[in-house]
């Protein structure tokens, strides 16, 4: 809104009082305002638009034709500006405020309902909006405003964010293939492998393409999918092999074998708040998973 539009809202809040109830004393008292307040408001606003917008009737006053006409044209978008700091007002409510929750796809099915479902028992009413995204995509969203808290996997170097653990990276393979008995496997032996993998955009594929690089080769990519149960599948199938965290549901299909070699083959999870100042709704939620999530996902990485 334009600074002369800002300047416009009180005058129109204090016209409409007056126009409800057809007395400039009446609507100071509803406002809260001291009757000059108001008056001086009306004049200000009569000026503006270059008409009388009143006129005495008795004790208090009606509107002109030009008044009635204005009051139709602002009802709305008067309405609209009250429903709006209403909503603001209530998602700030520590008790039964809106939170804007992001976390990444690899912990999705278990970790993180766990720990929303015991986080709704100490906090009943207070909303969640969910959303699921990698990395890059929920380190946007917490900068550009539209998230209020998120997991990252890895936790982004350019926002400040709280660790919560660390999250292995295995390869994963069919029952079938022929690395699926070893107890470890070093990277340099993927060479001739075919592999599964995100799109560039992942860090997981960033993650591969470093390691094998550091191993002397790049991988040989047969399948790019953003779905990680649909990667399994495929694993599961004998298509391919990728290296992933573990996974949080049962897939009998497939085998993950702990990689060896120089290489730390970790991500650090991450809990990170956006750069604006957090809601108490927010700070709620963003202290419980400080103080809760760290267990549940170490336990659901092992």
């Amino acid at each position: 809104m334009s600074p002369e539009g800002e300047a416009l809202v009180p005058l129109l809040a204090a016209f409409e009082a007056a126009a409800n109830e057809s007395h400039i004393t009446r609507a100071a008292e509803l406002l809260n305002l001291p009757q000059s307040t108001v008056s001086r408001r009306l004049q200000a606003l009569e000026k503006v638009v270059g008409v009388p917008l009143f006129h005495s009737a008795g004790r208090g006053v009606q509107l002109t034709a030009q008044g009635r006409d204005l009051l139709a044209r602002i009802r709305t978008p008067l309405r609209a500006i009250d429903e709006a700091l209403a909503d603001v007002k209530a998602n700030a409510d520590p008790e039964s405020g809106l939170v804007r929750f992001g976390f990444p796809f690899t912990l999705g099915p278990v970790s993180v309902p766990s720990l929303l479902a015991d986080f709704h028992v100490t906090a009943p009413h207070i909303r969640l909006r969910l959303v699921q995204g990698h990395a890059e995509a929920l380190t946007a969203q917490l900068q550009g405003g539209s998230l209020d808290l998120a997991i990252v996997i890895p936790a982004p170097l350019e926002l400040r964010s709280f660790a919560l653990g660390e999250q292995p990276i295995a390869l994963y393979v069919s029952r079938e293939h022929p690395l699926a008995g070893r107890s470890h496997v070093d990277v340099a032996e993927l060479a001739d492998e075919t592999f599964i993998a995100n799109p560039p955009d992942y860090n997981l594929r960033s993650l591969l393409e470093t390691w094998c690089a550091e191993a002397g080769f790049a991988p040989r990519i047969a399948f790019e999918i953003t779905e990680f149960e649909t990667m399994r599948s495929l694993i599961a199938h004998g298509l391919g092999v990728a290296l992933l965290p573990a996974p949080e549901t049962t897939h009998p299909g497939l085998v993950g074998i702990p990689l060896g070699g120089p290489s730390l083959h970790t991500r650090t999870i991450g809990l990170v708040a956006a750069t604006t100042r957090p809601t108490p709704a927010a700070e709620r939620l963003r202290a419980y998973l400080a103080e809760h999530a760290g267990r549940v996902i170490a336990a659901s990485a092992r």
